[in-house]
């Protein structure tokens, strides 16, 4: 039988937390009560938006290895613990869009270390409070943004494409790796959407045709309610 959480008792972390999806969600988990704490890069920007939610703002870079400790440290120090964490932070790779044969290794790289490694060294890092709360029977989940490139080969995309369907592998082994330590993983992949990084990508896409970010968060927050273990009345305060 589920038993009743609230958004209230819910310590969430975000990457990429300053536009886009990260924004959405942080703005959404916030205005239900959530303690969130989102990661990006610009100090300002980060500011700005910590001030506008009350979420708790980390300057920091997920594809920088000695970010990683120090972020994972600011997490925990202000949310007392975690239950969610959504890697979302992402990377093109070269921009404008290149052929594998044209796209340096640096590039590669670059989108890989943002992609996946991040993902994976901020998960690890934060395994054990993780842990701590499927123990606590709070929920404990990690979801990991993928996209459709990951699994179809789309021209152009090899970097970003090639990182993510790793993304998508590695969270499956995270998976079927933490079952028995009742750390949930999810790969979800919430569509095309009208934002900064799909500007970057396709500067003449048709705006019209593309999602709006807070109804691809509301989309990728159901998912996250429906994956925890006590989620009842989330969902009739979500609805």
């Amino acid at each position: 039988m589920l038993q009743a959480i609230a958004f209230e008792e819910l310590r969430v972390a975000i990457t990429g937390g300053t536009s886009g999806l990260g924004l959405a969600l942080v703005r959404q988990l916030s205005a239900r009560g959530a303690r969130v704490a989102f990661v990006a890069r610009t100090a300002g920007a980060v500011a700005r938006i910590a001030a506008d939610t009350a979420a708790h703002g980390i300057v920091g870079d997920v594809g920088r290895k000695e970010d990683i400790h120090p972020i994972a440290l600011q997490v925990t120090g202000a949310l007392g613990g975690l239950d969610i964490l959504v890697n979302n932070a992402s990377s093109l790779g070269p921009t404008p869009l290149a052929p594998l044969a044209d796209t340096d290794c640096e590039d590669l790289e670059a989108a890989l270390a943002v992609n996946l490694i991040g993902p994976f060294r901020l998960t690890k890092a934060l395994f054990g409070s993780l842990a701590q709360s499927a123990r606590e029977g709070r929920g404990a989940l990690v979801v990991n943004v993928s996209s459709d490139a990951a699994t179809s080969a789309y021209p152009l995309w090899g970097a970003y494409g090639s990182s993510k369907a790793a993304l998508r592998h590695l969270t499956a082994i995270w998976a079927a790796e933490s079952e028995e330590v009742g750390v949930r993983f999810l790969s979800i992949d919430p569509g095309d959407m009208a934002t900064p990084l799909h500007a970057l990508a396709l500067p003449d896409a048709d705006l019209a045709s593309l999602q709006r970010p807070e109804e691809a968060g509301a989309k990728v927050l159901d998912r996250i309610v429906a994956a925890l273990p006590r989620h009842a009345a989330a969902v009739a305060k979500h609805a």
